[in-house]
């Protein structure tokens, strides 16, 4: 009788722990599924998430007539718009867009989700996208500087190759604006710094066209033509002179102060020696910056204006150049905050070098 007690017993103690045992590994099974499922959402959310966060960063992307989800869905992920191609169709079947997605051009930014990617390609509207580009900018910046607001960092930044820009910045283009342009001079100092607005499709060429016939504008409004004239420079001239001004100083009223200084230099027949002339054509070959540099364009070696421009002068710059300050100012140097002193006398000048250069100065 015992024994069979005992066996009974056991059998009991068996078959809790079997059950037992298979609670918890029933248990473990829908906490890895439960935790599998979590993390696969995690990560799909992650995947959903962008890629940048420089809203202005546009990347161009045409979708042609015809294409499938799935190579809309590659394209965007060979152009480095989405983070995962798998997910962003799972995105659209879930959100029933699968075969709503449109043909067209846009202009996308990396920093947006896939939730707004979608969104976009699903209106199908022809976008419109603001380009800007700056007073003092050249067209395209050599040198180390982590933020670049050249024309060609700007257009790459719209979403444009470096060949369609290569190309669009060598063609010839028509406008009065150009009228003594010589013929082998580049566009430096022509592209002219505003914000603009272009439909999606728009060309680099329709760009620059649209900056030459702002800047034309502004030489008709404000009679540059003429105004240069009245100081013996022609259009050209007047830019170039105009573009050194926008360089060496930031307020309207230093840089009238600036062009009186250099109108009164070239009136004498003094080099204007402005470091910003040397250093331009320094950064375009790639150069070291050299006070010695052998170049038309280095005015304190060379009297006179530079070939040409040395970046895109703003309006206070060209007004100035058109109507510079009443003086007779020979000298100004510029200290490390960027405040400016003139001079009327070289004793003056050095006065002013002793009192205000406790560091690096820029003296022409």
């Amino acid at each position: 009788m015992l024994d069979v007690l005992h066996n009974s017993a056991i059998l009991r103690i068996k078959h809790f722990f079997s059950r037992k045992t298979i609670l918890l590994i029933v248990g473990a099974i829908i906490a890895l599924i439960l935790s599998t499922i979590i993390s696969g959402l995690i990560w799909y959310q992650a995947q959903l998430s962008s890629v940048g966060t420089d809203i202005s960063q546009l990347e161009k992307v045409t979708i042609a007539s015809g294409s499938t989800p799935d190579q809309i869905a590659k394209q965007l992920k060979s152009q480095s718009v989405i983070r995962n191609s798998t997910v962003f169709r799972i995105y659209l079947r879930l959100s029933g867009n699968d075969n709503k997605l449109q043909a067209g051009t846009y202009r996308l930014s990396p920093a947006e989700t896939v939730q707004q990617i979608v969104d976009h390609l699903v209106n199908g509207s022809v976008d419109q996208f603001s380009i800007t580009f700056y007073p003092g900018a050249t067209l395209k910046d050599t040198t180390d500087s982590k933020k670049k607001y050249d024309v060609t960092t700007i257009l790459k930044n719209a979403g444009y190759t470096d060949q369609e820009i290569k190309t669009a910045l060598s063609k010839t283009y028509i406008s009065p604006l150009f009228i003594d342009k010589p013929a082998n001079a580049d566009l430096e100092g022509y592209v002219y710094g505003e914000t603009y607005n272009f439909n999606s499709g728009a060309t680099v060429e329709d760009i620059l066209q649209k900056t030459f016939d702002q800047f034309n504008l502004v030489v008709q409004k404000n009679d540059l033509v003429n105004g240069f004239a009245g100081h013996g420079l022609t259009l050209y001239q007047g830019i170039t002179l105009a573009s050194i001004v926008q360089r060496e100083a930031n307020s309207a009223v230093d840089q009238k102060k600036v062009a009186q200084v250099f109108y009164s230099r070239l009136d004498i027949g003094m080099k204007l020696g402005s470091d910003v002339t040397y250093q331009y054509i320094a950064d375009k070959r790639g150069l070291v910056r050299d006070v010695n540099l052998d170049s038309p364009y280095n005015t304190r070696l060379y009297t006179g204006l530079p070939p040409g421009p040395i970046a895109a002068p703003g309006l206070s710059a060209l007004l100035a150049v058109s109507k510079p300050a009443e003086g007779d100012y020979l000298y100004f140097l510029s200290d490390s905050d960027g405040v400016l002193y003139f001079a009327r006398t070289n004793a003056e000048h050095e006065a002013n070098i002793v009192n205000h250069c406790k560091e690096a100065c820029i003296a022409p």
